[in-house]
């Protein structure tokens, strides 16, 4: 007789459960719903961390039965996601402008001052420059490093125990190299769309570095893109493949430090939050410890971040830095030791409601998986 769709299989209640190495519990071995990267739940099995993996297309492969697609969790799952990703997009862009002018550009005195000039000279859509491409691109992006993260660390957890457990203990080193994973991944997918939108955001900018004192409409008739699909084919015609990912060494030397800074705080601040016998995060402990670990990942990422911004904003029209190490030697030279600091203000404060936004919108994702994984239990 076959199952209605959404119906979960893979809980064998016939096995025995054995005992893993020293310190690793019981295991048995059952389907569920993908790793929360909170709290591990407590109390009741709607909480508890699963035993399948977590696979493209939100397909989840048990050691007995195979894989299993689910439509109704898809959906849910996307929404939220996708929900989440865009809303930590459009709090976060406005600051993210502010903040790559601070970095890279001329002119700027301080965080309110760039404020004040970009939307004197460009009204309030000064702001959202460069914004279509990361938002169109966000959901999938934050997919893969949520999932990378959150597999890696559970790999990593169930191969030290050498079995596997609905809740195997995790140690910062798991976290620390999962953390160092994703944030290689996080290069890969996310360089040539940092590169678009910092190259749309800063593109009047070497006029004035040049010395080229033209008026706001001049500029406006001479910039070098029309948007990011023309801003890609430009790219690629002068620079080649290789040109999308200009500034990636910067962007890798950000991202494996930063992610540790934003996914282990993130871990250790939900759990602390959270009451004990709780089964799982509440949404302003998420909240919360989602915001407090995007400022503090943002902040200690800044001195990469300037020069990563400057390496992808170079280029426009004329080249300045061969690398980073002439990035960073020219503009100690010019600007001295501070200048590696431009900006971090608006990063910490610009981190934690993008983060917040991000970290809820995937624990919510997980809470409708959870939901319907209950509902669907005979």
């Amino acid at each position: 007789m076959s199952e209605p769709a959404g119906t979960w299989r893979g809980e064998h209640s016939s096995q025995t459960p054995r005992r893993g190495p020293r310190g690793c519990g019981h295991a048995r071995q059952t389907l569920s719903a993908p790793p929360s990267l909170g709290r591990r739940g407590r109390g009741t099995g709607h909480g508890q961390f699963p035993a399948g993996r977590l696979r493209s297309g939100l397909d989840w492969r048990d050691n007995t039965v195979g894989t299993i697609t689910i439509p109704s969790v898809r959906s849910k799952y996307e929404q939220q996601l996708a929900w989440g990703s865009a809303a930590s997009v459009i709090v976060g862009h406005p600051l993210d402008t502010v903040k790559t002018r601070l970095q890279a550009g001329m002119g700027y005195g301080n965080m309110l001052n760039c404020i004040r000039l970009v939307y004197r000279r460009e009204s309030v859509f000064g702001f959202f420059k460069g914004m279509s491409f990361p938002l169109a691109s966000i959901a999938v992006y934050n997919a893969v490093v949520f999932g990378v993260f959150s597999n890696t660390q559970r790999f990593l957890s169930q191969h030290r125990c050498r079995e596997f457990e609905t809740s195997p203990p995790r140690t910062l080193s798991d976290l620390l190299l999962a953390s160092m994973v994703a944030g290689v991944v996080s290069v890969g997918l996310g360089g040539p769309v940092d590169l678009i939108k910092i190259r749309l955001q800063m593109q009047t900018q070497p006029f004035r570095e040049a010395g080229l004192h033209l008026n706001p409409r001049a500029v406006r008739e001479q910039r070098a893109y029309h948007g990011p699909v023309h801003c890609m084919a430009t790219i690629v015609r002068n620079e080649g493949l290789a040109g999308l990912y200009r500034g990636a060494s910067a962007m890798l030397l950000r991202d494996v430090p930063g992610y540790c800074f934003y996914f282990i705080p993130y871990v250790f601040l939900n759990e602390w939050i959270t009451p004990e016998g709780s089964a799982g995060p509440s949404a302003y402990a998420v909240w919360l410890a989602g915001g407090m670990a995007g400022a503090i990942s943002w902040g200690t990422a800044t001195p990469m971040d300037v020069v990563k911004s400057r390496l992808q904003a170079d280029g426009v029209y004329f080249s300045k830095y061969k690398g980073v190490l002439d990035c960073i030697s020219q503009s100690y030279q010019k600007e001295g030791f501070k200048v590696f600091f431009r900006g971090i203000t608006v990063n910490a404060v610009r981190g934690f409601p993008m983060s917040a936004a991000m970290f809820l919108g995937y624990e919510l994702s997980l809470q409708a998986i959870r939901g319907d994984h209950a509902a669907t239990q005979p």
